[in-house]
């Protein structure tokens, strides 16, 4: 895939499995704002929203919280405690290699810094002590997701 410097809705719902109608809810709601706002054009009608790389990845990894039965109000706190707690935006603590690295175990989110210290995102105010058997956890990933079709199954 060739990056762009910006992607419209379009292309951000066929990357992500979200629908062109959630991304407008969502900036409406002010969950996940685009880079570039539509404007109203001469005709009367809106030009499209546009994302940068880094929107959709971040938008890839809050559409796979969703799918997992993330609400949106959790999604909006996870983006809030990562910008107000620990600045920073959810590109930079997916996978490896940035100040922070996320986590998911069961329905929890977890962060680890990188001297170590693991932080529940829900209750970021204070380190947690693992002590015994580690909980299972596996790094949160951005990753491309098809558009759902409604209506295609296939009697077998």
């Amino acid at each position: 895939m060739r990056l762009k410097k910006h992607y419209s809705s379009r292309e951000v719902a066929g990357m992500t499995g979200l629908s062109a109608r959630q991304l407008q809810w969502w900036d409406s709601r002010r969950l996940f704002k685009p880079a570039v706002a539509p404007q109203r054009t001469d005709a009367g009608g809106f030009t499209e929203r546009r994302y940068t790389p880094l929107d959709v990845l971040e938008l890839q990894v809050l559409a796979d919280l969703r799918h997992r039965g993330f609400s949106i109000p959790r999604l909006r706190r996870l983006l809030t405690t990562l910008r107000e707690t620990f600045g920073i935006r959810l590109y930079e603590a997916i996978g490896d290699g940035g100040p922070m690295t996320l986590f998911i175990g069961g329905d929890q989110l977890y962060a680890r810094t990188q001297d170590g210290r693991i932080f529940n995102i829900d209750q970021p105010t204070q380190a947690l002590l693992m002590v015994g058997e580690e909980i299972a956890m596996r790094p949160l990933t951005a990753r491309a997701r098809k558009k759902r079709r409604r209506g295609l199954r296939q009697a077998r």
